[in-house]
């Protein structure tokens, strides 16, 4: 398996106001947009193309510079497709048919940071001769998956199709092949999950549960901050960031080309690459994120 679909068209509404200013894919976590946290992820597993869906604020992809944000990646191809009008992600897979050809594809939620083996992933697929493989956890807030006694098989997604309970995760990772194209409409909004259920209804929809590794939904405030607290994924203070010897920084990521004046007190907090707190500023558990500079006293706020 060689290609992959990072969905980054979402509006990215629980992330507001951050997502006023970047796609939420492109939110930075330790300095990086998600977006590339998850290429990474699916470049090690063997990937060497990349299609991502865009919709809101698409202009912020034109400084997405592959080589810059993770030289690693420098030979993987990149293609980009727009939706004027949003398509959910059913709609989102449709409209890049001819780009995915006749070759399998990973797909990959771009508000999820993980380091699950991917690899797992693709050969379990790849020996099911399924047409679509959920990645899953067995533990989490939304169980929604059921499974089947071998735990191979799903057979509902939140109670659609028989009583069975919930028991796993759906980690927003998976893999298809090109004949579950054929289910999807051209040209519509369409969420995927009633054509995962058409196939579950036929036990056609396979799953590999992966709880090795870290895996993260940072699609809310709360969730975003839990993983600048529990990673250690680069340095807090990026080389490239500005922070006075006299300011104040304790448990405070500081991103590239910030600026952190003398006299600022910055406490668990966050700052996004290029923002800058001014002299007067007291700031706990807030993130900064906008182009105008932050100053007084706040507490739980974004700015």
């Amino acid at each position: 398996m060689k290609q992959a679909f990072i969905l980054g068209a979402g509006l990215g509404n629980r992330l507001q106001p951050l997502t006023s200013r970047l796609p939420k894919p492109l939110v930075p976590l330790f300095h990086r947009p998600l977006a590339a946290w998850a290429m990474a992820a699916c470049a090690r597993a063997g990937i060497q193309r990349f299609a991502v869906n865009t919709h809101h604020l698409p202009q912020a992809w034109d400084s997405f510079n592959t080589p810059a944000i993770f030289p690693e990646l420098e030979e993987v191809g990149l293609s980009f497709f727009h939706e004027p009008i949003l398509l959910e992600t059913g709609g989102g897979l449709k409209n890049i048919s001819s780009w995915i050809g006749d070759e399998p594809l990973l797909i990959h939620n771009g508000d999820i940071f993980s380091t699950l083996p991917l690899d797992k992933l693709i050969t379990a697929h790849q020996a099911s001769g399924l047409p679509v493989t959920l990645a899953l956890r067995s533990h989490g807030d939304a169980k929604h998956i059921a499974l089947d006694p071998t735990g191979r098989r799903v057979i509902d997604i939140r109670n659609s199709l028989n009583p069975a309970p919930g028991s796993h995760v759906f980690s927003g990772i998976y893999c298809i092949d090109p004949i579950f194209l054929r289910l999807l409409p051209a040209d519509q909004k369409v969420s995927i999950i009633p054509y995962f259920l058409e196939l579950a209804k036929n036990s056609l929809l396979g799953a590999i549960t992966l709880d090795q590794g870290v895996w993260l939904d940072l699609g809310n405030r709360k969730s975003y901050f839990q993983a600048h607290q529990e990673l250690n994924l680069a340095p807090a203070i990026h080389h490239e960031a500005e922070v006075s010897c006299a300011a104040y920084l304790e448990n405070t990521i500081v991103g590239p080309g910030a600026v952190i004046d003398a006299g600022a007190i910055v406490r668990n907090s966050i700052i996004w690459p290029g923002c800058r707190v001014t002299a007067s500023a007291m700031l706990d558990h807030c993130i900064v994120y906008s182009e105008s500079p932050a100053a007084g006293n706040h507490q739980n706020e974004d700015l």
